[in-house]
């Protein structure tokens, strides 16, 4: 099956409910996944975790958990996007290390660029992220608020607020997969529709880690397709200003 062009791959691409029982190869998909990790995300924290589910035995588990909906059911394979901003600590000193190294190689070193960057990794982020049930949240707003009187200010900076976040930037690798799979002629669900504790505990993952999406992947079935697509008219979603 021949690669599809970006226009095709965005054609293509539809949520499928029924697969057939053609299998696919785990690798293609572990390829497709490899490349959500070039998504764009918030500071660059990469704060995911992706499970790719082929086991006979998880697969029926994690059907079970999204409700026996005829896209899970049918599936050859899962991938999970799983929110980890609990993992913002590893991830901002990985990039602090990446910097560093960066930097020594490079001949004419900049201080104040170094400086900024670093300053970026291990003072805001840990400002941002850390939280004392709930009272360093509260606090940040009220100074994001005062600040924000005087001039434009980031005010994102609740607990609630940095899972959006989160939750923004998986969603990103999400779609940057179901993409790839499409460009290949492979075929995906997001499934809202799904126990999210359970998925955890099927996953084995900690109660602090949150489900973003489950997306089930396999060969499209003619029944699998519900109807033509339809979007609301682009000229009542578009704004020029």
């Amino acid at each position: 099956m021949a690669d599809k062009s970006f226009l095709e791959t965005l054609a293509y691409r539809r949520s499928v409910r029924v697969y057939t029982q053609e299998s696919l190869d785990p690798r293609r998909v572990q390829k497709c996944i490899e490349q959500a990790t070039l998504a764009p995300n918030s500071s660059n924290l990469q704060l995911w975790e992706f499970y790719h589910v082929t086991s006979a035995d998880k697969k029926a588990a994690l059907a079970e958990a999204c409700l026996n909906q005829s896209a899970a059911k049918t599936a050859q394979e899962f991938v999970v996007f799983v929110v980890r901003k609990d993992l913002w600590k590893k991830r901002a000193q990985a990039n602090v290390a990446f910097l560093k190294a960066q930097f020594n190689q490079q001949q004419h070193r900049n201080a104040k660029r170094e400086k900024m960057a670093l300053n970026y990794y291990q003072k805001l982020i840990p400002t941002l992220y850390t939280d004392f049930w709930g009272i360093a949240g509260r606090l940040k707003r009220l100074f994001a608020t005062l600040k924000g009187w005087s001039g434009p200010m980031y005010r994102q900076v609740l607990a609630r607020d940095l899972d959006i976040v989160a939750h923004k930037s998986t969603a990103l690798a999400a779609q940057t997969f179901m993409l790839s799979m499409a460009h290949i002629g492979y075929d995906t669900c997001p499934m809202e529709g799904f126990d999210s504790v359970r998925v955890k505990k099927i996953l084995g993952v900690p109660n602090k880690a949150m489900i973003g999406m489950v997306v089930s992947c396999g060969i499209r079935d003619e029944k699998g397709i519900y109807g033509p697509q339809f979007r609301v008219p682009f000229t009542t979603v578009y704004n020029e200003i």
